[in-house]
């Protein structure tokens, strides 16, 4: 009995591990089944370039080899695999325009850029738009080509203070993204000559340095938090493109003046009350758009800008209801198509000075200014032609004093 026992135990125990022993092969069996059907998968995907749920990210057959692997190699061997996949997705990327390496994926998932992208260091210009990238790499001052950098529509919340290493930047932009503050090494980016910021919502000041900007033509700080004109703004000699549209500026500074480069200023959908007198020191200033905002009054200035060819002054509560007169010609009737523009401006502020007892009067083909009282109407009926003579001599001593 005793050595039946003995065995049918040791019977038993070989069933057991041979048992084990299937089981084993069985699963490796399988999971060689399921790494060959993927491999078949993804090459029949290729193929046909059909983006199934599995590879809705257009995932190539190194990736599927890479995630199969993931159950024998090291994670540092992984690590390394999945740098090399990656690289290789990015160089599917690049493109050449206009003589310009371009690095550009659209509408494609990738939160975060790997360090194998510093391979890539000739690229001269970046364009990644709603990828939810969550950062700009803090490598990124090592792209000492870059021209552009193109990062809109993302998730971003922060400028690397490595920015200010690229000397060469030209244009940046990172509009629609999550930014609360910029970095003073901004100012750094000796070349740059285009920023946008717009639509960051929270950006509510600017570094000083960024004065130094001497190169900066182009300027878009619109739909963020700004209460005021940042100073260093005011102090960007080159600045010719602004556009604060969208924040809560409640007035613009009499240092306006100092934007003499300025062409283009758009200001609309603020709380701006008031226009200083300096306004009218910007001579290049050709658009300004102020529509929106809580205006009541027009500065008898602004008829003085002989460079103004487009104003808008559309819906703010103005003290003084005018009507434009009919048009003389075809110009003039395209213009008052813009009922809030240059010429109701104009009819404006005249309306203004006639209410303000400011009179025309016309002489030898130039036009005087006479203020007078509310009665001088009553006391030029009452004089003779002889004593009306006199007056405009008098007014023409007194301007060409």
């Amino acid at each position: 009995m005793s050595g039946s026992g003995v065995c049918a135990g040791a019977v038993n125990a070989v069933k057991e591990v041979w048992e084990k022993r299937i089981q084993i092969l069985t699963e490796d069996l399988k999971r060689e089944k399921e790494f060959q059907q993927n491999k078949g998968n993804a090459m029949a995907n290729i193929k046909r370039g059909v983006r199934s749920d599995q590879f809705n990210r257009k995932v190539s057959v190194a990736s599927v080899l890479a995630h199969e692997l993931r159950d024998f190699l090291s994670p540092r061997l992984v690590r390394i695999w999945e740098e090399r996949v990656t690289l290789t997705r990015l160089k599917e990327k690049v493109t050449r325009e206009n003589g310009r390496v371009i690095l550009k994926i659209e509408q494609e998932e990738w939160k975060t850029l790997p360090s194998s992208l510093l391979k890539l260091n000739q690229l001269q210009e970046w364009q990644l738009h709603r990828t939810g990238l969550l950062k700009i790499p803090e490598f990124i001052g090592r792209f000492q080509n870059l021209l552009v950098l193109d990062l809109s529509r993302n998730t971003i919340s922060e400028i690397p203070r490595g920015i200010g290493l690229l000397t060469r930047l030209q244009e940046l932009i990172l509009s629609y993204n999550k930014i609360t503050t910029v970095p003073k090494e901004l100012s750094n980016c000796a070349s740059l000559e285009k920023l946008e910021l717009a639509v960051n919502r929270d950006i509510c000041e600017l570094p000083h340095e960024l004065g130094r900007l001497t190169k900066l033509t182009h300027l878009d700080l619109s739909m963020n938090s700004f209460t005021a004109i940042p100073p260093a703004v005011l102090s960007m000699p080159a600045l010719e493109w602004l556009d604060l549209g969208g924040n809560q500026l409640q007035q613009l500074p009499d240092a306006i003046e100092r934007m003499q480069s300025l062409h283009t200023l758009w200001l609309q959908r603020n709380e701006i009350a008031c226009l200083p007198e300096s306004i009218s020191s910007l001579k290049n200033l050709g658009t300004l758009v102020l529509s929106n905002n809580k205006l009541q009054d027009i500065p008898a200035c602004m008829g003085e800008m002989p460079g103004l060819r487009f104003v808008n002054f559309r819906d703010n509560p103005l003290r003084l209801d005018v009507t434009l007169p009919p048009p003389e010609s075809v110009e003039e009737e395209e213009e008052q198509q813009e009922l809030f523009g240059l010429q109701f401006m104009r009819t404006y502020i005249q309306e203004s000075r006639r209410q303000a007892g400011v009179r025309l009067v016309p002489d030898t083909g130039s036009v005087f200014l006479l203020r007078e009282r509310k009665e001088a109407g009553q006391m030029e009926a009452s004089m003779g032609a002889k004593h009306i003579h006199q007056l405009k001599l008098q007014a023409l001593q007194v301007r060409n004093s």
